[in-house]
């Protein structure tokens, strides 16, 4: 009972940071590799259309859709700066980094974590594995999956990013455009 407690109390705090900011007129960026990647991608896809009900679109950019970018940095600095670029050129103060990583030790996630919080953006981790990893001690807010196993954290994961999905619509589904 105390753990699913500490699970809904933490997502709460996620979905008012998520909703304050998008209220104030702050974007959501959203960055993770593989299925981290996908989940970054699905996040931002519910927010910018719709996950339940139709509304104005929400704010919200993967930072893993664009190759010419994540390629053009690989290639000319290191595949460790892909997402803190993108953040150093679209994020501003206010601004919120959702930081996905499996294992919590994804190099160009903390990376991007890194420069976010230089800028002046809150930034929050979906993460599994160790509950000391590197991404759980450096952003605003941790969610920790307790697991090791790949696939129940992403299952955790999308599960958490759903719930968040629905909280922010239901905050934004009658209300102005964002």
């Amino acid at each position: 009972m105390l753990l699913s407690h500490l699970y809904v109390t933490q997502i709460a705090q996620m979905a008012e940071i998520l909703i304050q900011g998008l209220r104030d007129g702050n974007k959501l960026l959203i960055c993770g590799n593989g299925g981290s990647a996908a989940d970054a991608q699905h996040f931002a896809a519910e927010l910018v259309t719709r996950y339940k009900v139709d509304r104005a679109p929400i704010a919200a950019l993967a930072l893993t859709t664009d190759a010419s970018i994540l390629t053009s940095v690989g290639n000319d600095y290191h595949y460790d700066l892909v997402f803190r670029k993108q953040v150093e050129a679209l994020g501003k103060r206010g601004d919120i980094l959702v930081a996905i990583s499996t294992s919590g030790r994804s190099k160009n996630v903390l990376e991007a974590v890194q420069a976010a919080q230089k800028k002046g953006l809150k930034t929050m981790g979906l993460m599994g594995g160790n509950l000391d990893s590197p991404l759980s001690k450096e952003v605003d807010i941790a969610f920790h999956v307790p697991s090791t196993e790949t696939a129940r954290i992403q299952e955790s994961h999308i599960l958490v990013i759903h719930i968040l999905s629905e909280l922010i619509e239901n905050e934004f589904a009658h209300g102005p455009s964002l």
